[in-house]
């Protein structure tokens, strides 16, 4: 399979709320959606369970996570870079 036929990864951005776990951060991703009966935004978050390879994330990291093939039970992303660094 080329990379011309191959599907599109799902990529967020988010701020790291955990990093209790070895080689795993949950990530909160923030969206702003339109409320179907009163026409506002309002927003909604999630939080991912994404694996840290180098355990390099600490809390209040601003991160890019991308879909990736199951690695556990609750780990469908992974962590591709570090937007920015908590202060």
């Amino acid at each position: 399979m080329d990379n011309a036929t191959r599907t599109k990864k799902i990529t967020k951005v988010g701020t790291v709320v955990s990093d209790a776990m070895d080689k795993t951060v949950v990530v909160r991703v923030e969206s702003v959606v339109m409320h179907k009966l009163y026409h506002r935004f309002v927003q909604r978050a999630r939080k991912f369970a994404a694996h840290d390879e180098a355990n390099d994330c600490k809390v209040g990291d601003k991160v890019q996570i991308m879909e990736c093939r199951p690695i556990s039970r609750s780990k469908r992303f992974r962590v591709v870079r570090v937007i920015e660094r908590a202060s």
